[in-house]
């Protein structure tokens, strides 16, 4: 069992995108390509993140088979070996489910765990709770995921305060969107970290005090996105502004219904491979295909001219 007090969830943690390639015999003619996923989360790593986090909405957890599913996290737990953290999605309908898959987490090696409320039930404060003690008793860092635009569950600052009692929970990925929540947090439950999960608030959360950032658009900057963290944790705010500001409107695709898609095609757009997705999910339309683009666009030719001054 890990020694959940000594290991920080900090740090450019990137939600894994997920490589398909075309197999008839593969759920909806698609199978996993683990071995362009392995080079993907140790090209993230080589280039100044922290670790990686497979298996979360980006990664397409729901739509994976439970032998996917494992897979896949070990995928990355050997990938990155010891140059990185892995940090796995567990969520499930229930604490049972996510449970399960923390347990497997810990026995495959990963050094925390990122975990939503119950995913199909709009449960409540105690439920909430023993939700989270579950999760916890499989021995990894918990990450609690707070995303009550998907969840319909909203986990407030003085519920976190609940929850951070739990042993083994150390931080929280904030999704809201409310970058006033960061200093809520950090008041009513002090000993809990906070991490920025949107990445069009990013640069605002750090500055107002949080000390992660497990991201969506590093699949497709990722040194750049390293550099953004350093400057806005050593408090160089002028050159975060300047390296942020060109991004963010790419970024903001993170927060959209289509985010998975929006990446994966930034990916294709920096000479990296994304690809389709499963169902749910379907392509692009050309409306949203050429938002992504032109916004990408401007993000690569911003960098372009930062490189070339």
């Amino acid at each position: 069992m890990s020694d959940t007090k000594l290991l920080s969830l900090g740090g450019v943690i990137v939600a894994t995108a997920l490589p398909y390639y075309e197999d008839a015999s593969a759920p909806a003619g698609l199978a996993v390509d683990y071995d362009k996923y392995a080079e993907h989360c140790r090209w993230l790593v080589d280039n100044g993140c922290r670790g990686v986090g497979p298996n979360g909405s980006l990664g397409e957890y729901s739509s994976l088979t439970d032998e996917e599913r494992r897979r896949v996290a070990r995928t990355a737990i050997e990938a990155v070996g010891k140059d990185g953290v892995v940090v796995v999605g567990v969520h499930g309908p229930g604490s049972h489910q996510a449970k399960h898959w923390a347990e497997l987490a810990a026995e495959d090696g990963a050094h925390g765990v990122l975990c939503l409320p119950p995913t199909m039930y709009r449960a409540n404060r105690g439920e909430i709770i023993a939700h989270y003690e579950a999760v916890a008793s499989a021995g990894l860092p918990v990450m609690v995921y707070n995303n009550p635009i998907d969840t319909k569950v909203d986990l407030t600052p003085g519920l976190l305060a609940e929850i951070a009692q739990i042993d083994g929970v150390v931080a929280v990925k904030e999704f809201s969107g409310d970058v006033r929540r960061v200093l809520e947090i950090k008041e009513k439950a002090p000993g809990l970290e906070v991490v920025a999960g949107a990445d069009d608030v990013t640069l605002e959360a750090l500055l107002m005090g949080a000390t992660g950032w497990f991201a969506g658009f590093p699949n497709v900057f990722p040194a750049e996105s390293a550099l953004l963290y350093e400057l806005a944790t050593t408090g160089k705010l002028e050159e975060a502004r300047a390296l942020y500001e060109p991004l963010v409107a790419a970024f903001r695709w993170d927060s959209r219904t289509e985010f998975v898609q929006a990446i994966k095609l930034g990916m294709e757009q920096v000479g990296r491979y994304g690809g389709p997705c499963r169902p749910p999910r379907g392509p692009l339309t050309d409306e949203h295909r050429a938002g992504v683009t032109a916004d990408m666009a401007r993000a690569i030719d911003a960098l372009a001219q930062r490189q070339a001054a």
